[in-house]
């Protein structure tokens, strides 16, 4: 397992986007259908952009129609860590990555039923994709 990553607000500020910034470390959320990532077929692995460390396969990915990349699990449990959200006045489950804490989106229970049946919903801000890994 990774050594935890530890920066300031002025580190963050300076190696993210504001948009980016807004997203991982103030949990923020991106517009839906606004993202970069869709469904293909390419090999690759999505890391997070503010630490580099890998969270999920491509292979995993799918289309919710929701408007942000989903998941149905990530690269492996030790990869991102699951909180309880009780933010805007609903329970919710918070994805975050294991290795910086950044905000990566939530997951919910109605994935695909034939594999996990869980939905990482994602925000593209949040990964960065890297081909043929």
């Amino acid at each position: 397992m990774r050594k935890k990553i530890v920066r300031n607000e002025a580190e963050w500020r300076q190696q993210l986007t504001p948009e980016q910034y807004r997203v991982t470390r103030e949990r923020g959320t991106e517009p839906p259908f606004s993202g970069n990532y869709r469904v293909s077929d390419e090999h690759g692995i999505y890391h997070c952009v503010c630490c580099n460390a890998p969270l999920f396969e491509n292979e995993h990915k799918f289309d919710a129609g929701c408007g942000w990349p989903s998941f149905d699990r990530p690269l492996g449990e030790h990869h991102v860590e699951e909180r309880q959200d009780g933010s805007l006045g609903m329970q919710r489950t918070e994805v975050v990555c294991a290795h910086c804490e950044a905000h990566l989106g939530h997951v919910f229970p109605d994935g695909p039923p034939d594999t996990t049946g869980l939905r990482y919903c994602i925000n593209s801000v949040a990964i960065d994709f890297h081909a043929g890994e």
